[in-house]
C-alpha cells in the first residue's frame, strides 16, 4: 500500500514539474515588446485663443409709431438700401371714440368761452374808445378774449390729432415713418392691416422695421475665463466666416466685457472687435464667426509632441521614458512651457538626442486599418 502511494505521488511530482518547466520556458521565449521612440525637436509654437460668436452690424435702429393705429402702407421690402429720411411705411390712425366725443364736446365748450369773451371785447372796445371805462378794465377783457381763442385752437387741434394722427394729416388721415439713418432694412415685422402701438414711457411700441448700415459690422463672442487675462483692447485678431468659404477678414479688439456670465459650468466673458470688410463680398448680418486670437507665440523653440508625455497618478506631475543603452527605459519627470496643443516646449528633463518612448501607440488592428 505505501509502495503505490509513493508511486503515485512520484507521477504527480513529476508531471507537476514539467508543467511548471514548460511554463517558464513558454514566458521565457515571448518576444519582447517593441516600443517606438522619437528625438525632440526645434520648432516655432504659437498659442491660440478661439472665440465663437456672430457678425452683426454696429448701428442697428428700430423704427417704431409714435402714435397707435393700422399699418396702412410700406413703402420698401426687405433687403433695399435706404437714405435717412425715406419714407417707410404710414400709420392710419383709427380714433377711440370715447376721446373722440370728448374732444367734440371740449371745442363746443371753448367755443361758447370764445364767443362770450369775444362779445365783452367788443362791447368794452367801444366803451374804451369813447372813454367810458379805463384802459385797465379794457385790457382785462382783451386778455381773456386771447385765453378764449387759444383755448379755442387748442381744443381743435387735440380733435384733429385724436382723429387723425396729426394736425396735417389731410384726407389719408396717416403718420409717417421715416428712416432715422441710411442703411439696409434688415427686417419688416409687421405686414399692411397689422395693428401697432405707440412707443411711450410704459412701453417699447411696435417695431415696423429695422435699419442697419452694412459697411459697419462688429463682431460679437464669447471667450474662457482662462483668455481673458491675456487679451487686450486693441489688439488685432482673425474673424472667420464660415459661411464665404472660411474667409478670413482683420478685426481689433474694441471690447472686453468687465463681468462674466455662467455657461454650462464654465465662465464666459464676451467680446467685441471691429470687422475691415471688403466691397467686393457681400455680408449678411447674422453670420456665425469665429474669431482666431494670438495669445502668445516662440520661435525655435525645444519641444516633443504632447502624446509622449505621461503623468504621474499621484502627483499629477509630467514625465517620459527615456531609452537606456541596456534596452530599458527609464522615467525622467520633465518641466513644460508653451504649448499649443500638438507640441509642447519642454524647459527640463529632455536634452537633444534622448530617444523617448511612444506609450501610447495604435493597437496592429488600427494600424492595418491606417494602412488599408
Amino acid at each position: 500500500m505505501n509502495k503505490t502511494v509513493k508511486i503515485i505521488l512520484g507521477i504527480v511530482v513529476l508531471v507537476l514539474l514539467v508543467f511548471v518547466l514548460k511554463y517558464f520556458k513558454d514566458a521565457n521565449s515571448k518576444a519582447i515588446e517593441d516600443f517606438k521612440v522619437e528625438e525632440p525637436f526645434y520648432t516655432s509654437i504659437n498659442t491660440k485663443a478661439v472665440a465663437t460668436g456672430k457678425l452683426n452690424p454696429e448701428e442697428e435702429v428700430e423704427l417704431k409709431p409714435q402714435i397707435s393705429g393700422i399699418v396702412d402702407e410700406i413703402m420698401v421690402e426687405e433687403g433695399d438700401i435706404v437714405k435717412k429720411g425715406d419714407l417707410i411705411a404710414k400709420i392710419r390712425v383709427v380714433p377711440n371714440e370715447q376721446s373722440l366725443v370728448s374732444a367734440s364736446s371740449r371745442i363746443k365748450t371753448a367755443q361758447l368761452s370764445f364767443n362770450n369773451a369775444k362779445t365783452l371785447y367788443n362791447r368794452n372796445k367801444s366803451l374804451f374808445d369813447k372813454g367810458v371805462i379805463s384802459q385797465q378794465d379794457f385790457e382785462n377783457s382783451e386778455l381773456s378774449f386771447n385765453q378764449a381763442k387759444e383755448t379755442l385752437a387748442q381744443a381743435q387741434n387735440d380733435y384733429q390729432i385724436i382723429k387723425q394722427g396729426s394736425l396735417s394729416g389731410g384726407n389719408s388721415a396717416n403718420t409717417n415713418i421715416i428712416a432715422q439713418i441710411p442703411g439696409t432694412i434688415l427686417e419688416i415685422p409687421v405686414r399692411e392691416g397689422d395693428q401697432v402701438i405707440e412707443s411711450n414711457n410704459f412701453n417699447a411700441g411696435t417695431t415696423i422695421a429695422t435699419i442697419a448700415d452694412m459697411s459697419l459690422m462688429i463682431f460679437e463672442g464669447k471667450v474662457d475665463e482662462a483668455e481673458i487675462g491675456k487679451l487686450k483692447e486693441g489688439k488685432e485678431i482673425k474673424v472667420v466666416l464660415g459661411a464665404i468659404n472660411d474667409k478670413e477678414f482683420p478685426a481689433i479688439l474694441t471690447f472686453l466685457a468687465p463681468k462674466g456670465i455662467e455657461e454650462n459650468g464654465a465662465v464666459q466673458f464676451t467680446i467685441k472687435a471691429d470687422v475691415k470688410l471688403d466691397s467686393l463680398t457681400n455680408i449678411r448680418a447674422g453670420y456665425s464667426a469665429n474669431a482666431e486670437i494670438d495669445i502668445e507665440a516662440k520661435d525655435s523653440v525645444f519641444a516633443i509632441r504632447e502624446a509622449l508625455l505621461q503623468y504621474n497618478r499621484i502627483t499629477e506631475k509630467p514625465f517620459v521614458e527615456i531609452l537606456e543603452e541596456e534596452g530599458k527605459y527609464r522615467k525622467e519627470n520633465v518641466e513644460l512651457g508653451l504649448s499649443d496643443g500638438i507640441n509642447v516646449e519642454i524647459l527640463e528633463g529632455v536634452k537633444e538626442g534622448d530617444k523617448i518612448k511612444v506609450w501610447n501607440k495604435a493597437s496592429k488592428d488600427n494600424e492595418d486599418e491606417e494602412n488599408n
